[in-house]
């Protein structure tokens, strides 16, 4: 009896000597392939490191933190697309559009003036000629995305739709908008002047922006954009600021495209101005107001989409080949404001859009776009006729347009998110 315990004791030891080598076994296992996924993915951070930030000139040191790296204008980010081996860059448009709104228009005896800005890097230095200034990419940028291959891109379906009275489409993906808009002709080109803000972000996954929308084909998969304007996204940034960016796509967001300079595509020409770095000053409520101008145009004679910020700086283009439907004309354009409502704890974001104030508060407490245009056939830039208003819902964000002899066609947008009437 005493030998039938001892050869059970035996048995149940080396049981459970057999199950902790295997348990060791499996952690051991599991901790290599945890140890090797996060090897891999820190060698994938290196690499896009290493493509978007090319060899420098010189470096300047933003006084909000940023690094501008002045890059030599042939060795940016574009030239990494196939395409563009062996592109000889256009220095210049070929023509500008005809009829630029007058932005000095008199405006002494209006107290609806405001005043120009710049970017906060300005104050350290600037690039030399033959440089572009393109601000740096730091690992915790990338890291902060849902993966590498989604870094600078945004989520799908973030388009309005105003043509949509399905309820079910109008917020798909947690994006509200309040925009301005026209289609229903050919365009070839849009601009504003877009009243600048720092709205507040209620989640980091959130953002706010006020953008033109330069839109060719259906808003299905095969959707064209050109995006550009203003805007704060903590996830793409790493922090509240203010900031100028650009965005395209071919694909409805799908495969191609990116903000800023973050893949190839948008070539800049311009030493003066960087994609993604901070709008100084920005407006206060009741107090000074400050905007930016864009402009975005198709040349005439080589078909490329360019880009001019202010008077003063044309910044650009977007070689035609990168699109389908832009290779020839815009079918839609849009001008206004969106943000990303996650419905944190279940209710309303109070993400603000503009200055978060509804537009019946007017100037210098509501956000604004004036002087809208569209560019025509004929290289000409012209009032909109018959532009519609869009948003999702009127409570949370709202819009109302207007027109008059110093701003022409505009509109005030905006809103506070989350309040008693948008729960």
């Amino acid at each position: 009896m005493a030998v039938l315990v001892s050869g059970e004791s035996r048995t149940g030891i080396v049981g459970r000597m057999l199950f902790f080598i295997c348990l060791m076994a499996l952690i051991f296992s599991s901790s290599a392939a945890a140890g090797m996924r996060i090897s891999r993915q820190k060698l994938e951070v290196q690499k896009h490191l290493k493509r978007l930030n090319k060899p420098a000139v010189k470096s300047i040191k933003s006084p909000d933190g940023d690094i501008i790296d002045c890059v030599h204008v042939a060795h940016q980010p574009a030239f990494d697309h196939p395409f563009l081996q062996n592109h000889t860059i256009q220095m210049r448009p070929s023509f500008h559009p005809l009829g630029l709104f007058d932005a000095n228009k008199a405006t002494a005896n209006s107290r609806q003036s405001s005043n120009s800005n710049t970017q906060q890097w300005h104050l350290n230095g600037r690039c030399p000629e033959g440089t572009i200034p393109i601000r740096r990419t730091k690992k915790d940028d990338i890291l902060r995305a849902s993966s590498v291959k989604r870094f600078g891109r945004k989520n799908h379906r973030t388009i309005p739709q105003p043509r949509s009275a399905d309820p079910g489409l109008t917020n798909e993906g947690g994006h509200q908008h309040a925009i301005a808009y026209v289609e229903g002709d050919k365009y070839y080109g849009a601009k504003a002047t877009i009243n600048v803000w720092e709205p507040k972000i209620q989640q980091p996954n959130e953002f706010s922006l006020s953008q033109i929308w330069i839109l060719g084909g259906s808003f299905g998969q095969d959707l064209n954009s050109i995006e550009a304007g203003w805007q704060v996204s903590p996830d793409l940034y790493g922090d509240n600021n203010t900031r100028l960016f650009t965005y395209w796509t071919s694909d409805a967001y799908q495969a191609t495209g990116c903000y800023n300079l973050l893949c190839s595509g948008f070539i800049q020409i311009s030493n003066q101005i960087a994609m993604g770095a901070s709008i100084f000053p920005v407006s206060g409520y009741s107090g000074s107001q400050y905007d930016i101008s864009i402009l975005v145009w198709k040349d005439p004679k080589q078909g490329n989409w360019w880009m001019q910020f202010g008077n003063d700086y044309v910044l650009g283009y977007w070689p035609a080949f990168l699109f389908s439907y832009l290779t020839d004309s815009a079918s839609m354009i849009e001008w206004g404001g969106e943000v990303v409502n996650s419905e944190p704890d279940g209710a309303h974001t109070s993400t603000q859009m503009g200055s978060g104030h509804f537009p019946e508060e007017g100037f210098g407490k509501a956000s604004y776009f004036r002087n809208i245009q569209v560019v025509d056939g004929s290289n000409n830039l012209k009032a909109p006729k018959g532009i519609g208003t869009f948003t999702e819902k009127s409570n949370c964000y709202d819009v109302q347009n207007g027109n008059n002899g110093d701003w022409g066609s505009y509109f005030y947008y905006g809103g506070p998110g989350k309040n008693p009437n948008c729960p």
